[in-house]
């Protein structure tokens, strides 16, 4: 089967949303922890953490198009951190719900079920239950115009992760948690480690 890119055009939007979406593969499903200027929390589902590097440790996230309120991207541009939590598989269902479309000032902290806390180093509030909880610094929003989605640029200023998750070489085994991977908009997932192979060269 060929598909080309005018019969992904073609598709309808739903369909194509999912088509593309999930063609995309695994990625990490992440809990991202936001707070108002007015101090209401919200707590919303991303699927598009990327690691864009170590020196300094700066994270992405990409956020749709801000064609409807945006709740988490407004948060994180008013407070200017915001903190990242990776949950247990166990909890995808919750994890889940924080992508339905709350009102301004509800939050999904309390309509989901999860505890807010909080740490000196960050206004934003983490997941309690989270596995790994990351505070950030926003750095940098690079709108994306090809598609209106907008880049979000952060430096992680704390980490809260068990020490046994981390190797002599600085390995951190996610996998050994389960923590919660996704597949596209709705399918959740428990990675499986096959193996860590040796610095490949010719």
């Amino acid at each position: 089967m060929i598909i080309n890119k005018q019969d992904i055009e073609q598709f309808e939007q739903r369909y194509r949303t999912a088509f593309v979406n999930s063609l995309a593969g695994f990625r990490q499903a992440v809990l991202i922890g936001t707070k108002s200027v007015e101090g209401n929390t919200n707590l919303a589902i991303f699927n598009s953490l990327i690691h864009l590097g170590a020196n300094p440790a700066l994270f992405g996230l990409i956020n749709r198009p801000d064609s409807v309120q945006r709740h988490t991207l407004q948060n994180i541009l008013d407070l200017k951190e915001y903190t990242i939590n990776y949950v247990s598989a166990a909890l995808y269902e919750k994890a889940h719900q924080t992508s339905a479309r709350y009102e301004k000032g509800i939050s999904e902290f309390e309509e989901v079920g999860f505890k807010e806390m909080y740490h000196l180093s960050c206004k934003a509030p983490f997941v309690e239950e989270a596995i790994v909880k990351i505070a950030m610094q926003l750095e940098d929003i690079i709108p994306i115009p090809l598609n209106g989605t907008i880049l979000i640029i952060g430096s992680i200023k704390q980490i809260e992760i068990e020490a046994a998750m981390i190797g002599e070489d600085g390995f951190v085994a996610l996998s050994d948690a389960e923590i919660l991977i996704s597949q596209g908009l709705d399918a959740y997932f428990v990675s499986k480690k096959l193996g860590r192979l040796p610095y490949a060269k010719p």
